[in-house]
């Protein structure tokens, strides 16, 4: 009778843990999601979300490939394909045999724009179990250019609601699209400033570095060797092809460089003075964002100026920030002075910085400018820490 009892607790035991155990696995399922309609809008906006990098790369076969695997469970049909305004990109699920018909179909979105709905008669097949029997079509566009299609295909004629469905994910992934091309445009922009930023690296200052070099030939060959070898550095270092970011501590290398050339020529009229916390040299920086303000700090505070003068080069442990300044106790200039060289490109690159820093840090991390006649100038610029899509290369 014992027995009977003990196997009797046993079982109900067993069934407690069984019952805990389904009512666990449920509450998984349902990850915290209150309503059945909470699960859904996280499950389409989640597989959105992995369709869109992909396209952000521009319409590719690689690109539709890797998005159309995606889509396909978003459009919930048997299969999917993705078109440019040739040829066929990526077929996703089975029937990849009406490959031809489809892309023949396809002229019609691309020609006029409009969706087209296929119906049993465009899709012939002599498979009876092909699951593919119609589709839809929606063109993709890109700033008022037809760039390709989409096609939703069905084991059935289409309804009204795939038709909406289809129209609504070829809007989203022109959008995708859209934004691939201004990513695109955004880094051609940039390497664009950075090439205007190495035209204007000063032919004087090469001439002159040049010439302070070539002086030392003669007397003292090992400085000569010396200056040459950071001269090639120097431009190594600013005429690279590849990166639009570089670490705090290669651009201050590069200016190191640019310092020792400019002391061969100014001898002890130029005096620097170097103050970098050691925890912020990794911190990533646009390329050649510092170099050309310690140029300016040169050429127009003291090359005019009578008598010696000082550079200042100072990076500073912020917090979540790194607070750089060039400051030079030159000649110093009107601020409607300086504003007008940023403007006609004399003053190397001000506005270029400015409008890099902004670009990619937002506004509030622009170039700030103190200056007055007689009271030098000193540069400061904020740069954070970390910051997505910035990185050295």
């Amino acid at each position: 009778m014992q027995d009977v009892r003990t196997a009797g607790v046993v079982v109900a035991l067993l069934l407690l843990v069984a019952l805990c155990v389904v009512v666990v696995f449920r509450l998984w399922r349902q990850r915290g999601f209150a309503t059945p309609a909470e699960r859904v809008t996280f499950e389409t906006l989640h597989t959105a979300s992995l369709a869109a990098p992909p396209l952000r790369l521009g319409l590719t076969e690689a690109s539709a490939a890797k998005s159309a695997r995606h889509l396909r469970v978003l459009l919930g049909t048997p299969a999917i394909a993705i078109t440019d305004s040739a040829r066929m990109l990526a077929w996703e699920g089975p029937g990849d045999h009406h490959g031809a018909q489809l892309l023949a179909a396809a002229a019609r979105p691309l020609e006029a724009g409009r969706p087209v709905v296929l119906p049993y008669q465009e899709l012939t097949c002599p498979d009876p179990d092909c699951p593919v029997r119609g589709g839809v079509v929606a063109p993709i566009v890109v700033d008022d250019r037809i760039v390709g299609t989409i096609a939703a295909l069905t084991a059935s004629d289409p309804s009204a609601g795939l038709v909406r469905a289809t129209m609504e994910t070829a809007r989203w992934v022109s959008t995708q699209l859209e934004l691939a091309e201004l990513d695109q445009s955004r880094a051609r922009l940039a390497r664009a400033e950075v090439r205007a930023l190495r035209a204007q690296i000063s032919p004087h200052f090469i001439y002159n570095a040049l010439t302070a070099i070539a002086s030392f030939v003669r007397t003292d060959p090992a400085r000569a060797r010396e200056l040459v070898l950071e001269f090639a550095e120097f431009t190594r270092y600013s005429f690279r092809s590849h990166g639009e970011f570089t670490t705090l501590a290669e651009e201050l290398r590069s200016i190191d460089r640019y310092l020792m050339l400019e002391r061969a020529r100014f001898g002890d009229r130029l005096e620097v003075r170097l103050q970098v916390a050691p925890e912020v040299l990794p911190v990533v920086v646009p390329f050649l964002c510092l170099q050309p303000l310690v140029e300016n700090a040169v050429q127009h505070g003291l090359s005019e100026k009578v008598g010696p003068g000082t550079v200042c080069i100072a990076a500073e442990d912020a917090g979540a920030e790194c607070l750089l300044s060039i400051e030079d106790d030159g000649v110093g200039m009107d601020p409607a002075t300086l504003t007008r060289r940023s403007e006609d490109g004399s003053h190397v690159g001000l506005g270029n910085i400015d409008d890099r820093l902004r670009s990619v840090f937002g506004d509030e991390f622009g170039l700030v400018v103190e200056t007055a006649p007689g009271a030098g100038t000193k540069v400061t610029m904020r740069i954070p820490k970390f910051h997505p899509g910035v990185r050295a290369t």
